[in-house]
């Protein structure tokens, strides 16, 4: 009877002695480091590229009035075609597509880079001579737009003076350029008050009258570096077709030299302050 107790407890305790072996070592030791098991990610999307859009800028034509040598717009790709625009210098256009062979020349066709108001005045399609002297291509984003709860973040703003018809450009203390420019007149008058830059475009198409707004005949295709700041429509932007900075003469935009409104331009990004102020 003993013997058989002994020989029962002799077996419990093998039989427990197994299972705490197995418990043990079926667990990982505190110091083991686990290795999670690898699981594949699918790889993120690359990023869409940015659009790019072809432009060129006269850099050789005529000035203001026409003295000099224009270049011609034609309404072909050759000179046998009529020329329909003689281009001054600082005009800047957007090219439709690749350049066009026509006779002894490639030729760019141009387009305007928005829906214009009054399209019958365009009779013809545009063509420009490829010509490195005077015909600048360059390629860029286009139209740039600043979105409702963009943060905006810039130690850069713009002053425009209607006393004196100047615009200075700051980044904080240090001033970046200072120019003559021209400002609204009569009715049209540059609105005073605190803007921001909310659109940016190398090249736009402007025609008058503008309704509610004013009754002049322009037309005036490839107005340069232009950026929007009122609700209104003024824009900052330069001007080829005349010379008398420092007075007042625009329809409520700020006109400024070519080359100054192309510093301008790329020195200021979206979301930078205007300030037009007597």
């Amino acid at each position: 009877m003993k013997k058989d107790l002994i020989y029962k407890l002799i077996f419990l305790a093998v039989v427990a002695g197994g299972i705490f072996i197995l418990i043990r070592y079926s667990r990982p030791h505190k110091d083991t480091e686990i290795t999670p098991p690898v699981v594949e990610q699918p790889a993120a999307p690359a990023p869409a590229p940015t659009p790019v859009f072809h432009y060129i800028e006269i850099i050789g034509g005529c000035d203001h009035a026409f003295v000099g040598t224009c270049v011609n717009m034609r309404a072909g790709p050759g000179t046998e075609y009529p020329v329909v625009l003689h281009m001054r210098t600082g005009m800047v256009m957007k090219v439709e597509a690749t350049t066009v062979s026509g006779g002894e020349h490639e030729w760019y066709k141009i387009v305007p880079d928005k829906k214009i108001r009054y399209p019958e005045r365009v009779t013809s399609d545009w063509y420009v001579a490829v010509n490195p002297e005077v015909v600048r291509p360059f390629d860029d984003v286009g139209d740039q737009m600043l979105y409702a709860g963009t943060k905006i973040s810039t130690t850069k703003r713009i002053v425009v003076d209607l006393s004196d018809q100047t615009l200075s450009a700051y980044d904080g203390d240090t001033l970046f350029i200072q120019e003559a420019v021209s400002t609204g007149i009569g009715d049209t008058a540059t609105e005073i008050g605190s803007y921001r830059i909310y659109q940016k475009t190398p090249s736009r198409y402007m025609q008058g009258p503008v309704p509610d707004v004013s009754d002049e005949y322009y037309d005036l295709p490839g107005i340069p570096w232009d950026m929007y700041f009122t609700c209104g429509g003024d824009v900052l932007h330069g001007a080829y077709w005349h010379n008398s900075f420092g007075s007042p003469k625009s329809h409520g935009c700020v006109n400024q030299s070519p080359e100054n409104a192309k510093k301008l331009y790329f020195w200021a990004e979206l979301g930078t302050p205007v300030v037009v102020e007597e």
